[in-house]
C-alpha cells in the first residue's frame, strides 16, 4: 500500500483523463502546431493549444475579457518567472520580494542583483505572512516591480493577495504573483486584481502533467518585457526578428503538445469537479491532519495556527529528530510519501526558524482519504516514540 502526501511538489494521481489525453495525442494525433499543411491533425493540434489558452484565461481571469492571446504557455512556473525577471529587470532597477519565496524567484533575482539591479527581501512574520502596511512603506521608497507568492510551499501560509495587489496598485508598482501552489485551488482573477502577471504551473493544483505552466499577462506589462529566447513561431516566417504580437512574442520553438493535451484534459476535469469542491475536501483533510498532529507529543507544526489563512501544507519537526530519517521510515515502513529538507525555499525556512535542518512536509491532496490521514497520524505517533 502506498499513501501519497507530497502534493505540494506535484499532485498525484492525476485524473484518468490526463494520461489518456497525452497517450491519445502521441498515438493518434502528433502533428506540430502552425507548422504543417492544415491537415485534420494539424488543426486538432492548433485547437488543443487555443482551447487550453482559453480555459486558462477563463480560470485565472485573463485580461481583455479573458482574451487567450495574453496567456503564454511555458514548461513550468520557474520558466514563467525567469521570463519576467530577465525580460523586465535592468541594472539600476529595484525589485521587492519576500522572505517566503521559492528559489524560482530568489535565484533569478540574485542573478539580476549581480548584474546591477537592487533586490530587497521583505521579512515576513514567523507564521509566514507579509504585512501589507510594511510592503506599502517599502514601496513608498521607490520600486520598479514586486514579486510575491500567494502561498508558501513550506508552511501553506496564504498571503492577503487582495490587499497586497491594492497596495501595489496605489504605489504604481507592477505586481507579479507566483501562483504555483494556488492555481486551480483558489479562485483568482489577474484582471480583477490588476496585477502585471500571474505565473502558474500545470502539474500542481491544475492536476496537469509536469512540463506545463504559463503566464497570465497584463497586455501593457507584456509590452515592457523583452524575450528570454527567440526562434520559430510558425508565424511571420519571412521576418528575422521575433514577432512582437501575443502570444507569439514569448513562445518560440515546438511547444510541449502532449503536455498541453494533458493540461487541457485536467482543466476540463476541474470545470466538471469544481474548484469549491476540490478546496473543501483538501481543507477538510488538512484540518483532520493538523488536529491529529497536535496530539503527538514532541511534534511541532511550523508556521500558521489552526485558524489562520492557509492551504493544507504542513511542515513539522519531531523532538529534534532527523526529518530525512522520519521521511525514510514513513516510506520504508508505512508506505507513506512525504518530503523532508528545505523544499527549495531556504529563506522561508530561515523565516520560520527551521534553517538549516529544514522540516518534514506533509501535503494531502484531493485524491487522499480520511483513512490515509488516520494511518499517517498513527505512523508519526509511533515514530515519535523513537
Amino acid at each position: 500500500m502506498s499513501i501519497y502526501l507530497n502534493n505540494a511538489a506535484t499532485t498525484w494521481p492525476k485524473p484518468q483523463s490526463v494520461p489518456d489525453a497525452i497517450y491519445d495525442f502521441i498515438a493518434n494525433r502528433g502533428a506540430n502546431v502552425a507548422r504543417g499543411s492544415a491537415s485534420i491533425r494539424d488543426l486538432q493540434s492548433l485547437d488543443n493549444v487555443f482551447t487550453c489558452r482559453q480555459k486558462l484565461a477563463e480560470l485565472l481571469g485573463g485580461y481583455k475579457k479573458r482574451d487567450p492571446r495574453f496567456i503564454t504557455l511555458t514548461s513550468n512556473v520557474t520558466e514563467s518567472i525567469n521570463i519576467i525577471i530577465k525580460g523586465f529587470l535592468r541594472p539600476g532597477m529595484r525589485a521587492i520580494t519576500t522572505s517566503m519565496e521559492h528559489n524560482a524567484v530568489i535565484r533569478p533575482l540574485r542573478r539580476a542583483e549581480s548584474e546591477g539591479a537592487c533586490v530587497d527581501i521583505l521579512q515576513c512574520s514567523m507564521k509566514g505572512y507579509l504585512d501589507p502596511a510594511f510592503l506599502k512603506k517599502n514601496l513608498s521608497e521607490g520600486a520598479d516591480i514586486a514579486i510575491i507568492n500567494q502561498c508558501s510551499n513550506v508552511s501553506g501560509s496564504l498571503q492577503n493577495i487582495d490587499d497586497i495587489a491594492q497596495v501595489c496598485k496605489e504605489s504604481n508598482v507592477p505586481l507579479v504573483v507566483d501562483c504555483a501552489q494556488t492555481a486551480g485551488i483558489i479562485p483568482i482573477s489577474a484582471e480583477d486584481l490588476g496585477v502585471a502577471a500571474l505565473c502558474f504551473t500545470g502539474h500542481k493544483g491544475l492536476f496537469g502533467p509536469q512540463g506545463t505552466g504559463g503566464i497570465v499577462w497584463d497586455p501593457e506589462f507584456a509590452k515592457r518585457c523583452t524575450t528570454l529566447y527567440e526562434g520559430g513561431t510558425g508565424s511571420l516566417s519571412h521576418e528575422e526578428f521575433q514577432p512582437y504580437q501575443m502570444p507569439d512574442k514569448f513562445e518560440a520553438g515546438t511547444p510541449n503538445l502532449p503536455g498541453i493535451a494533458g493540461l487541457l484534459a485536467s482543466l476540463e476535469w476541474i470545470e466538471k469537479e469544481g474548484i469549491k469542491k476540490i478546496r473543501e475536501h483538501e481543507d477538510y483533510l488538512g484540518k483532520k491532519l493538523k488536529e491529529g498532529l497536535m496530539g503527538i507529543k514532541g511534534l511541532k507544526i511550523i508556521g500558521p495556527g489552526h485558524d489562520d489563512q492557509r492551504l493544507p501544507v504542513y511542515s513539522i519537526n519531531i523532538n529534534g529528530m532527523d526529518n530525512a530519517k522520519i521521511a525514510r521510515d514513513l516510506s520504508d515502513i508505512y508506505g507513506i510519501e512525504t518530503r523532508p529538507g528545505l523544499h527549495c525555499a531556504p529563506l522561508a525556512h530561515r523565516t520560520l526558524g527551521t534553517f538549516p535542518e529544514g522540516a518534514l512536509r506533509i501535503s494531502p491532496g484531493y485524491f487522499n482519504t480520511e483513512d490515509e490521514i488516520d494511518l499517517t497520524i498513527n505512523a508519526l505517533a509511533e515514530i515519535s516514540k523513537g
